[in-house]
């Protein structure tokens, strides 16, 4: 159960809007997919009805959560429309939609970090080195690295010194959050190498090597991501001839 310190009403509600979002996202619920009632969720969290009922209020308000009358409450996203201004998370196709954030991140992202080599001051190469390491160590552990990996590109982005690119890092964000909650960590020794590799050639201030190392980090996630969606079509088609063959 998780323990919170009672201040005050407001702050508590947001503390269990907060915990609650990250529920969604640790237990990779999908778009669609049913969250526990309000009894089971007061229990985990150790809280109140009403503390549970603002916060998904407060989610429902962000648009992640869906509440339809007699059927229960809904994910709606994974995103809130800060974090996702454009809406990807809200397309049905998420090996789609992913396939297609690797075309634009291959268009993008190479180049970001070879601008990232070229101009990251001495205090962000020390953050994106510790973004880096933290990030490694997360994964190892079997904890949930996904927001620290996105703050790792994040950092990437804005060490390009390049203010469109700044707008563009939710689109980033968007893409390394669909693609983790597809893959599931099944990338960790590659994704662990080729971020190493893209970090020390920023840190060397080599903006050839910068690129090549992302274009390799994209490159590997993309096959994975082909892989992991061959295995879920095959899946599908499996779950429908076995349900055929039951009528």
């Amino acid at each position: 159960m998780y323990q919170f310190e009672k201040f005050d009403k407001r702050l508590l509600g947001e503390q269990i809007e907060d915990e609650l979002l990250n529920f969604i996202r640790q237990e990779q619920l999908e778009v669609g997919q049913k969250i526990p009632n309000e009894f089971e969720l007061a229990e985990k969290f150790g809280v109140g009805r009403s503390t549970i009922r603002e916060a998904v209020k407060g989610l429902v308000t962000k648009g992640i959560l869906e509440v339809k009358r007699g059927s229960g409450t809904f994910v709606a996203a994974t995103q809130s429309v800060e974090d996702d201004p454009l809406r990807l998370s809200k397309l049905k196709d998420k090996y789609k939609l992913a396939l297609e954030l690797f075309d634009v991140r291959l268009l993008l992202e190479p180049e970001i970090a070879s601008l990232a080599a070229e101009y990251a001051t001495q205090e962000e190469l020390e953050q994106l080195k510790r973004l880096c390491d933290e990030t490694e160590q997360l994964y190892l552990e079997g904890k949930n690295h996904i927001p620290k990996d996105i703050e790792f590109h994040t950092c990437i982005a804005r060490c390009s010194k390049n203010r469109v690119v700044e707008t563009l890092i939710p689109v980033i964000n968007t893409a390394v959050m669909t693609f983790a909650n597809l893959t599931h960590r099944t990338l960790m020794q590659e994704t662990i190498e080729t971020h190493r590799a893209v970090v020390n050639a920023i840190l060397d201030h080599d903006p050839v090597g910068a690129k090549c190392a992302m274009v390799m980090h994209l490159t590997y996630n993309r096959q994975a991501l082909i892989r992991r969606d061959k295995e879920h079509k095959k899946a599908e088609m499996k779950n429908k001839s076995d349900d055929l063959s039951c009528r």
